[in-house]
């Protein structure tokens, strides 16, 4: 048990979806796992469910619209905060750390003030919230170059870098779906079968780099290379013009016939699983990529681009995966060496969710001053 019982008090929008948001019950989890107790401010959402069923509290308020009108709850969480007593107030977005800074200030005792730059936001006064907690934490060594290059005031020490994690159990070493899976897959899928699949996972954007995808696909078809691509997640609501798009440049290659496009599924594991290559091809840099250790995790092969978070990621976990941004020729290159020899992949033994957990609940205890805590899970 800990030296003291700590309350943290998390901030985000709401409890929809979402890394940020999936973090806090993360982190919620851990807390309540060391003894601490576990409080979520946000405007509700379904994931608040698994919230309170993992011993963690939840206090809805409407936190998280980017308007004036928010700041309205501002002397709500102020009388929340000097109601529960916690010891950290812990801000994952812009917004609700505007409410949260705002709370804070005049308050004797006043808790502690964290925050999580879980992105790459547009720099500005806006943004700059982001900057100013007791200690910053960044997802990435991108995100900590990021914020020191765009709020030069900010002290080097303040900012503390701590990655992601996945679940090794979620993502297990080696898996691979059973075949009743596979046979239900190929037969909604049936133009994915028959050659290596390539997944590129991303919402309906061009900045996911669907395009480039596409173009990989055909140039491996002109060297005499048989490959099969899915878009996961690009066919959203909203998107269809987009969508359209794609499947006229995929027309126009003559891999139509090569190419599925699906909606967000519940299955990603089974399909990284029977992946021959995972793609990461944001044309915009990423704060982190979670995608590429999940498919790491399950000892398949990622092939992306070489900047941002996903390029840190594929530096330190798996260098063969790396092509220069937007060089197709070399990414074809790349992706024919994979093909025909992936490098070995070793399990993992960082960016694990235990080790983002455990490595939160230190900086919590350190910035709260109690003793430092053995390892262990939380």
């Amino acid at each position: 048990m800990p030296s003291r019982r700590l309350t943290v008090l998390q901030l985000v929008p709401a409890l929809e979806a979402g890394g940020a948001e999936r973090s806090a019950l993360e982190i919620g989890r851990a807390l309540v796992a060391a003894g601490h107790r576990s409080l979520v401010v946000s405007a509700g959402g379904r994931m608040v469910r698994q919230l309170l069923q993992e011993d963690s509290e939840h206090v809805e308020l409407p936190i998280g619209a980017k308007s004036l009108a928010t700041l309205a709850q501002v002397p709500r969480l102020r009388a929340l905060i000097r109601r529960e007593r916690p010891d950290i107030v812990h801000a994952r977005s812009r917004m609700p750390a505007w409410v949260g800074w705002l709370a804070l200030r005049g308050l004797s005792p006043r808790p502690h003030f964290v925050t999580t730059a879980h992105g790459l936001n547009s720099p500005g006064r806006y943004s700059a919230i982001m900057a100013r907690g007791e200690r910053v934490i960044c997802v990435s060594n991108t995100v900590r170059d990021y914020l020191l290059s765009n709020y030069p005031r900010t002290d080097p020490a303040h900012l503390v870098v701590i990655p992601r994690g996945v679940e090794p159990d979620d993502f297990p070493y080696g898996y691979l779906p059973d075949n009743s899976w596979r046979e239900w897959f190929f037969a909604e899928f049936a133009q994915l079968a028959g050659a290596p699949l390539l997944t590129l996972p991303g919402r309906g954007t061009r900045l996911k780099g669907h395009a480039d995808a596409i173009e990989l696909v055909a140039a491996l078809k002109a060297r005499g290379i048989d490959t099969r691509l899915l878009l996961l997640g690009a066919r959203q609501d909203g998107r269809a013009a987009y969508v359209a798009e794609l499947e006229q440049l995929a027309a126009a290659r003559g891999v139509a016939d090569r190419i599925a496009i699906s909606t967000q599924r519940d299955d990603v594991r089974d399909i990284y699983a029977i992946s021959a290559l995972v793609l990461q091809l944001s044309n915009k840099p990423e704060s982190f990529g979670r995608t590429v250790v999940e498919a790491l995790a399950l000892c398949r092969p990622v092939l992306g681009y070489d900047h941002g978070g996903v390029g840190e990621l594929l530096a330190d976990l798996y260098p063969a995966g790396r092509a220069p941004v937007g060089d197709r020729q070399r990414l074809v290159e790349r992706a024919a060496e994979l093909l025909r020899a992936a490098p070995p992949i070793a399990p993992l033994s960082r960016y694990r969710l235990i080790d983002m957990q455990q490595a939160t609940l230190r900086l919590y205890e350190e910035v709260a001053g109690l003793e430092p805590r053995a390892e262990g899970r939380g």
